[in-house]
């Protein structure tokens, strides 16, 4: 890339209208990020189909097709771009999820790189890599990147361990986006996690139920109006809140919020009093509007980015008393802590947009 700064680009493995808000905030956030890094710049986004390349960019057999032969397209619309913005849907740079998912990550990024565009890693988890291939895969990904943004410590330790030279610690994307004004008022805000309600993928479901279940209880007994939230909307995959604080807000004769995207979302929960998210992009939603949220936390993705931020309302859902624990969080008083999270929030955006700028 030339000196002057970068005039088009294209965001990857996000997007806007999806039903995964969290999926929706690394496209606006990135989007918002990269406007104030280079002021004028356009921005596509592209989600494996879903944007303007001419094919999927999830097939390394695609991939390889077209740097060989050149017939598919890929290479020729890429070109057309002076920078790749790639989040790797925020946590997936890891291998947690199967090879097959970090294959299709890395195939496009070195694809990036060999068709002479640029390529960020935006602010993102990175790792963990429990496989010997996947480490492998990491390391040659993260060496490749000209520019390589971490969203918690321990993800640029990884990344440095890993062999990347320069990682910059900042955070995640969410807190470049504007505060909306409230959309009514709400006291809790309780988002239940239709994948942990319904699978074994993160941790025992039966344990999660049961601390759902004892958390809602405990916030009734103590007064507190709850409201059943969903973060990831309803869609044909089976990763999805909706049907699950449906059923649960008729069983437990509580009012349920389905938003019908991202700007309603925060603007929802600028109107709540609290939140107790197990999607790591609800609580980040709800401190970045200025609303206390209390983290579920089911992987290792939530402690460090938000113990970064100086946040601390984080419940790991191993521990057998993660009900308690939350409604301990809740009845304290939280809300004179966001400020501060939000201005550090703010200085660490800063370092991955002075990293852009340097980006030459």
């Amino acid at each position: 890339m030339s000196a002057a700064p970068p005039r088009r680009g294209v965001v990857l493995w996000a997007r806007g209208g999806t039903a995964n808000l969290g999926v929706a905030v690394l496209a606006e956030g990135t989007r918002r990020m990269a406007e104030d890094a280079w002021p004028g710049i356009e921005l596509d986004t592209q989600y494996y189909s879903d944007g303007p390349a001419p094919r999927t960019i999830a097939s390394p057999r695609l991939l390889l097709r077209d740097a060989v032969l050149g017939r598919v397209g890929l290479r020729t619309w890429l070109r057309g771009y002076d920078v790749a913005l790639d989040t790797r849907m925020g946590d997936s740079f890891a291998d947690i999820y199967g090879l097959k998912r970090l294959r299709a990550l890395v195939a496009m990024g070195e694809f990036t790189r060999r068709a002479g565009v640029p390529l960020v890693l935006t602010p993102q988890t990175v790792g963990p890599f429990e496989t010997r291939e996947g480490r492998l895969l990491g390391a040659w990904s993260l060496k490749r990147a000209d520019v390589v943004l971490c969203r918690d410590p321990v993800s640029a330790q990884v990344a440095a361990e890993l062999g990347c030279p320069d990682p910059v610690v900042t955070t995640d994307v969410v807190f470049a986006l504007d505060v909306p004004e409230p959309a009514g008022t709400a006291d809790v805000m309780l988002n239940v996690s239709g994948l942990l309600w319904t699978s074994d993928r993160h941790g025992p479901s039966r344990e999660y139920r049961r601390t759902v279940t004892g958390l809602v209880d405990a916030l009734r007994a103590a007064g507190r109006e709850v409201t059943l939230l969903a973060h990831v909307l309803d869609s044909p995959e089976a990763d999805n809140d909706v049907p699950v604080v449906r059923e649960l807000g008729q069983q437990w004769g509580l009012p349920v919020a389905v938003p019908s995207g991202l700007a309603e979302v925060r603007a929802l929960l600028r109107g709540a009093n609290l939140l107790i998210g197990s999607r790591m992009h609800a609580c980040l939603n709800s401190i970045s509007v200025g609303t206390p949220g209390i983290a579920l936390a089911y992987s290792r993705k939530f402690a460090p980015l938000l113990g970064e931020l100086g946040w601390d309302a984080v419940v790991d859902l191993r521990d057998p008393d993660a009900g308690p624990h939350a409604a301990e969080l809740a009845a304290t008083d939280l809300t004179a802590s966001v400020e501060a999270t939000r201005r550090r929030a703010a200085d660490l955006l800063g370092r991955a947009r002075t990293a852009l700028r340097a980006l030459a």
